[in-house]
C-alpha cells in the first residue's frame, strides 16, 4: 500500500500558516517562487522513498536531483571528492556563496509501507527511517526557488547544492570537505527531517565507527573442537569488554555495536567473525580516548581466544560547530513560514501511528508550533559537522513524521513517504529560500557570522579529520 493519505498539491500549499506581512518584497517574492514548487517537492521525496538506496548505492537518487538540477539552469559537476553519487550544482555568478545541503540515502534493515500501522514491503531491504528522501528533495526545491529570484531580482551571487550521499555511517561530507570542495562558500546551509519545527542551536556528537574483523581456525565443533580457534569467541569477549567500559565512560559519551558476521552453522567453529562499533562524544578528544581503550579491548580479546583481529576505521565526524547569529536568523524565517497544518485523513494518519509509540514525547497539535529557540547539545552525530568546521553552517528540522516519532523508526519511514512528510520539505524549502535571501541581501549578516566562526574555531585551528585518510568506503552498504 503505497500511502493512505491523499498527496494533492493544494494540501502542500496549506502546509504554512497564515502569511505574515513580509518585511520587503525580496522574501515576498522568493517565498512565492518556494510554493509554487511544491509539486516538485512531492514527486521528488516520493521518487527517492520508493527506491529507498543505501549509501553510497544512490545511483537513482543521485541522477535524479542532477537532471532536475541541470534542467534548471544550473552547472552540474558529477562524482566529485572520488564518489560517484556525490555532485555539486551552481546557478549565478559573482557575490557570496551560498550552499545548501542535500541528502539521500537510506537506512538498511528496515522498510515499512506508507502506513500507519506495521507493514512492511516484502523484498525490499532497506527504507528512509531518517527522512532523507526529503532532505534531498526540499533542498533542491530551495535551491530552484533561490536560483529564479536570484535572475529575477538581478542579485549578484551563486547558489550551490552540494549532492551528499552516505550520511548514514559513511561520511560522504567528510570527504567532500577533506577536497577543499567547501573553500570558497561563505555560507552554508541545511535541514533534516523530525517530529518538531526547530532551528534551535543544537551541537551533535563526534564519532568514529570501524568494523573490527576476527579470524580463527576453523573446526568440527563436537568431532574436534581443540582444533579450533572461533572467531566469535574473540567477537564475544571484545563485545563483554565495551560492555564493562560503558560504566567507565563520561556522561556524554556512547558507545554500540552489531555483530554483522558470526559464522554460518553453530557445528562449524567459525573462523571469521565482524562486529561494527560506533563510539560517540562531545569532543573529537573524547572520542579518539575511548577509542584507544576499544582498540586495546579488540587486542585483548584476540589474545586471549587465539584470534587475531585487524580493523577498518568506516567513517567519522566532527560534532556540529553551532553559529547563533545564524540560528537566530534561521529562527525568524522559519516562524515567517510556520509549522504543519493536518488535513482530517493526517490527522487520523497521525492518531493511529501515534497509538504504537510506547513513550509519546509531545502532543500531535504540536507539528503545527515552532519550538522555542535554545543553545544546547544534541545526542546524535552527522557529517554536517566536518562543513560547520569548514565555513559558517546553519540548519533546521521540520516536523516531517507525526510529533513523537523516532528518527530511525518504522514510523519514520511510513510518514516520510505520505503528504506529512511532503509537507515538513516544503515547509523546510521555504525556510531556506527566505533564509537565502537574507544571506545575499545581508552583508553585515554574513561579516557577523563570520566573526562568530572564526572566534569559536580558534586562531590556531587546523581541521583534522576522524577517519584518517582512508578513501570513501563505497563498499561498507554492500
Amino acid at each position: 500500500m503505497r500511502s493512505i493519505l491523499p498527496a494533492l498539491s493544494a494540501c502542500l500549499l496549506m502546509a504554512c500558516a497564515a502569511t505574515p506581512a513580509w518585511p520587503d518584497a525580496a522574501e515576498s517574492e522568493a517565498l512565492s517562487q518556494a510554493r509554487s514548487q511544491s509539486e516538485l517537492t512531492e514527486s521528488l521525496a516520493s521518487q527517492m522513498w520508493d527506491w529507498a538506496e543505501v549509501g553510497y548505492q544512490e545511483e537513482k537518487s543521485s541522477a535524479l536531483l542532477q537532471d532536475t538540477l541541470a534542467g534548471e539552469g544550473f552547472t552540474v559537476t558529477p562524482g566529485v571528492a572520488g564518489i560517484p553519487t556525490a555532485f555539486m550544482a551552481e546557478y549565478g555568478s559573482g557575490g557570496p556563496v551560498i550552499a545548501i545541503l542535500a541528502e539521500f540515502d537510506a537506512l538498511p534493515g528496515i522498510n515499512q509501507t506508507a502506513s500507519p500501522v506495521r507493514e512492511e514491503i516484502p523484498g525490499k531491504g532497506a527504507g528512509h527511517a531518517c527522512g532523507h528522501n526529503l532532505f534531498g528533495a526540499g533542498s533542491v526545491s530551495a535551491a530552484i526557488a533561490v536560483r529564479h529570484w536570484l535572475e529575477e531580482s538581478g542579485t549578484p551571487g551563486r547558489v550551490r547544492i552540494y549532492g551528499t550521499p552516505a550520511e548514514e555511517g559513511g561520511s560522504g561530507k567528510v570527504y567532500m570537505v577533506r577536497a577543499g570542495l567547501f573553500e570558497d562558500v561563505d555560507i552554508a546551509m541545511h535541514w533534516h527531517a523530525g517530529d518538531r519545527n526547530t532551528a534551535a542551536a543544537n551541537t551533535s556528537l563526534a564519532n568514529r565507527s570501524a568494523k573490527f574483523r576476527f579470524r580463527g581456525i576453523s573446526a568440527h565443533a563436537a568431532g574436534a573442537p581443540e582444533r579450533g580457534r572461533s572467531a566469535l569467541d574473540g567477537v564475544e569477549a571484545m563485545n563483554m569488554m565495551a560492555n564493562m567500559m560503558h560504566e567507565h565512560m563520561p556522561q556524554d559519551a556512547r558507545m554500540h555495536y552489531v555483530i554483522t558476521s558470526g559464522g554460518s552453522a553453530p557445528n562449524v567453529v567459525p573462523d571469521f567473525a565482524e562486529v561494527f562499533y560506533y563510539v560517540r562524544h562531545p569532543d573529537p578528544k573524547g572520542v579518539e580516548a575511548i577509542w584507544a581503550r576499544l582498540e586495546d579491548a579488540a587486542r585483548g580479546a584476540a589474545q586471549g581466544t587465539g584470534t587475531k583481529v585487524d580493523w577498518e576505521i568506516i567513517h567519522g565526524n566532527n560534532p556540529l560547530l553551532v553559529n547563533e547569529k545564524l540560528a537566530r536568523m534561521m529562527d525568524e524565517k522559519l516562524r515567517q513560514v510556520g509549522g504543519v497544518e493536518y488535513t482530517a485523513a493526517e490527522l487520523e494518519f497521525a492518531e493511529t501511528i501515534a497509538s504504537t509509540f510506547d513513550n509519546p514525547a509531545r502532543e500531535i497539535a504540536s507539528a503545527a508550533e515552532i519550538q522555542p529557540f535554545e543553545v544546547s547539545l544534541g545526542y546524535g552525530s552527522t557529517d554536517v559537522g566536518d562543513v560547520s568546521y569548514a565555513v559558517p553552517t546553519v540548519g533546521l528540522r521540520t516536523a516531517t513524521w507525526v510529533p513523537g516519532t523516532s528518527a530511525h523508526s518504522w514510523q519514520a519511514v511510513a510518514a516520510s513517504g505520505t503528504s506529512i512528510g511532503y509537507k515538513g520539505a516544503q515547509i523546510a524549502a521555504e525556510t531556506l529560500t527566505l533564509a537565502a535571501v537574507e544571506l545575499f541581501t545581508n552583508e553585515d549578516l554574513r561579516a557577523e557570522a563570520r566573526k562568530e566562526f572564526d572566534e569559536k574555531r580558534g586562531p590556531d585551528y587546523e581541521y583534522k579529520s576522524l577517519l584518517g585518510d582512508r578513501d570513501p568506503p563505497l563498499d561498507y552498504r554492500k
